[in-house]
């Protein structure tokens, strides 16, 4: 069942390579979406996709890239439809 989610990372999450991290991640699990910085330091996404590939991607984002220090992260529903997953310039 396929679901759209909504993340929203914060932390020390830009300048650590986690959009990156996460596009690369989402790819390889076969979701659509996007991700991009914010201005005020979170990472934000929306990610679609079947729900257990979704839920591995929202487990690697409790994480991160290896220097990223995740301390919250807000997942809602999202919505949308996609043909592929990119990285958008920050908002």
């Amino acid at each position: 069942m396929a679901v759209v989610k909504h993340l929203r990372i914060h932390g020390v999450v830009q300048g650590v390579g986690f959009r990156y991290g996460l596009a690369d991640e989402a790819q390889r699990l076969g979701l659509k979406g996007w991700v991009r910085n914010r201005s005020d330091g979170t990472v934000e996404a929306v990610v679609s996709g079947d729900e257990d590939a979704v839920q591995r991607l929202i487990d690697w984002s409790r994480r991160g890239p290896p220097a990223a220090r995740v301390t919250r992260l807000d997942v809602s529903e999202g919505q949308g439809a996609f043909s592929h997953f990119e990285q958008r310039p920050t908002a």
